[in-house]
């Protein structure tokens, strides 16, 4: 699903050879640096580095990989995701269980006033809320936020930052990939994905990787207009490979009103309005 190679071809090619001291003339064919420069400029033998981007050099060292990344101006998601790729033939993450403790689901219940799900590493929903339910117009339980953006062309208007959310997706799902390798569903959904979406494809082929922390996150609702929330992902303290998303709103804003309306609407009003809005929704 991912490999070394094309994280390393990727990275160099955006570096700009004259930031990195390297003169740079109208002759220069070459999209950011060459094999050798970035072999040069991180103090290893051209003839290693090229066995690394092909993925013939097992176990390198955190000095090596440090060096890699400063050459390369990775930041530490990316820092991270090089090292599980460049180890991943003697490390090999196992999947997620993805089990779900019913202790969750109370708390889950707990979050009253603001959007909560319970994901994957996949972007499969295991769990959410009620007002989760009312911002998205069907029950999240068993979807795929990913194939959500990407693939059901109805659903795109509820995103007020589609291109956005496909760069989070992408960049979140390569660095699942890289994580495990072995995992059999995020494959088949990656492929799913990119025979689906030219734009996947697109920015698949980058090799960004993105770590989901916090952020904005802005939805247009077809009852309550615009809803600009700020994005929390907690990790669950188990194996489960599962993260708490809560979507919150500033206190006395707008957002926060219309989280307070959505929440005394029925469900039924929701989804008959998302009907009339994004046409009819896949349960």
């Amino acid at each position: 699903m991912d490999d070394l190679a094309s994280f390393l071809r990727t990275r160099r090619s955006r570096v700009d050879p004259s930031s990195a001291g390297i003169p740079v003339d109208s002759r220069r064919r070459v999209e950011g640096l060459r094999r050798e420069e970035v072999a040069h400029l991180s103090g290893v033998s051209v003839d290693y580095y090229v066995r690394l981007e092909q993925g013939r050099a097992t176990q390198p060292s955190d000095q090596v990989l440090d060096a890699l990344a400063r050459v390369l101006g990775l930041d530490e998601t990316e820092r991270g995701h090089l090292g599980r790729l460049a180890r991943q033939p003697r490390r090999r993450a196992k999947s997620p269980s993805g089990r779900l403790r019913p202790e969750l689901l109370r708390v889950l219940d707990l979050v009253s006033d603001a959007p909560a799900l319970i994901m994957d590493h996949r972007l499969d929903v295991a769990a959410g809320n009620r007002l989760a339910g009312l911002l998205y117009g069907r029950q999240p339980r068993g979807l795929n936020t990913a194939r959500h953006i990407f693939l059901e062309e109805a659903e795109r208007g509820l995103y007020a930052d589609w291109e956005t959310c496909t760069l989070d997706v992408v960049g979140h799902l390569r660095l699942a990939a890289g994580k495990y390798p072995d995992d059999p569903r995020l494959a088949s959904l990656i492929g799913e994905l990119a025979m689906g979406s030219e734009r996947f494809r697109r920015l698949w082929a980058r090799a960004d990787v993105r770590a989901r922390t916090h952020g904005r996150k802005a939805y247009r609702h077809p009852l309550v207009g615009l809803l600009e929330l700020h994005q929390e992902n907690f990790a669950l303290p188990d194996e489960s490979g599962m993260e708490l998303l809560v979507l919150s709103a500033e206190p006395g804003s707008p957002t926060h009103d219309g989280l307070r309306l959505l929440g005394a609407l029925g469900g039924d009003a929701v989804r008959d309005a998302g009907n009339r809005e994004f046409g009819p929704h896949v349960a």
